[in-house]
């Protein structure tokens, strides 16, 4: 089963090596990483998005906790929460079907944020759901180049599962 976990940690060089060799050391795939500082800059949130049964979930929870700079763990998929990411998009459309991209990106609430003669660039932010359709839809025009970051997550206040 997929989990998303967040670590609250120290905002200091080395952490980030330190959690990334704990997957890789024990041979646990991260499938997307998310880090950003926090309002506090001492402070930085992890995003970790991985798979695994209940026991293997169980371990990597109990090994980021005995880490030095993790302050808390929070598997997120156990409670409501909000999870969002984020997409580029370069789109090399024919000119025949510039306006289909233009009305999609619309309809996806995304944006174009830059543009040149033949390419669109759109910016899309949404649940991966989404994410995922709107590149099944780009696919048939002609996607050109893609970037995406890792799942960012936070719990719904006062809202358990």
């Amino acid at each position: 089963m997929r989990h998303t976990i967040t670590l609250f940690v120290e905002n200091k060089f080395g952490v980030l090596s330190r959690v990334s060799g704990l997957f890789s050391g024990r041979g646990y795939n991260i499938e997307s990483l998310s880090v950003g500082e926090t309002i506090d800059p001492k402070y930085a949130q992890m995003t970790i998005v991985t798979s695994g049964d209940d026991l293997i979930i169980e371990q990597i929870n109990k090994q980021l906790n005995k880490l030095i700079d993790v302050i808390k763990v929070t598997d997120v998929t156990e409670f409501e929460h909000v999870e969002r990411e984020m997409i580029l998009i370069k789109i090399t459309p024919k000119p025949e079907k510039k306006a289909e991209v233009l009305n999609l990106a619309g309809i996806f609430r995304g944006r174009i944020i830059d543009s040149s003669e033949n390419t669109y660039t759109i910016e899309i932010t949404g649940d991966e759901k989404k994410i995922e359709a709107f590149i099944g839809l780009m696919k048939p025009i002609g996607i050109k180049e893609l970037v995406r970051t890792g799942k960012v997550a936070i719990l719904r206040e006062g809202i358990k599962k």
